[in-house]
């Protein structure tokens, strides 16, 4: 009895410190953006359909690949319009050239998008992996603005770079610059 009163205790301890350490996650990712001089990598908002695109599908034709829903449509309208409650602003914004991405950034309301090929669908792209991985770190570890960037990409290009698997609309915060080494500052789940 006594042992089973520990592993309860033991077990409402470990869900009162994961809170407190997401919780703490969330509100360093805040602080480092209103700091500025940090990075948000976000995950387009939701595209139903499971990874990669379907079959013959082309970067250049939206019709082809997997494209926002609704939902994903409402939640980058929703996120945008919290960041700037928030009073963060972006310097500059980059995105993958999948349509979801280019779609998720522009709903944001946050600013002008380009596209940058080196934040192209890793998942897609496994054979250049390496190299869009190698570039996506040279764009996050020459950012010297004294603003934000942000880049809305994929989940496999942004694990590749964090080692975090982020959810449909999540930003993973980090340190940009030479001196940052691309360290995860927190992370917001905002949809």
């Amino acid at each position: 009895m006594r042992s089973i009163r520990f592993v309860i205790i033991a077990i409402l301890f470990g869900l009162g410190a994961a809170a407190d350490s997401a919780g703490a996650g969330e509100a360093e990712a805040w602080s480092g953006l209103r700091a500025g001089r940090h990075v948000a990598l976000m995950r387009h908002a939701d595209a139903p359909g499971g990874l990669g695109d379907p079959a013959g599908y082309r970067v250049d034709d939206c019709a082809t690949q997997r494209n926002l829903s609704a939902r994903g449509r409402a939640d980058a309208l929703k996120i945008g319009a919290r960041l700037r409650s928030e009073g963060i602003v972006f310097e500059r914004i980059l995105s993958s050239p999948w349509c979801r991405c280019l779609d998720t950034a522009t709903l944001l309301e946050m600013g002008p998008v380009k596209a940058e090929p080196t934040f192209g669908n890793a998942f897609v792209l496994r054979d250049q992996l390496n190299a869009l991985t190698a570039g996506a770190r040279a764009v996050i570890d020459q950012w010297t603005g004294s603003g934000n960037l942000l880049v809305v990409t994929h989940g496999a290009n942004i694990g590749a770079l964090t080692g975090i698997q982020p959810a449909s609309g999540e930003i993973v915060v980090v340190r940009g610059g030479s001196g940052g080494g691309r360290e995860v500052v927190g992370r917001l789940a905002l949809d």
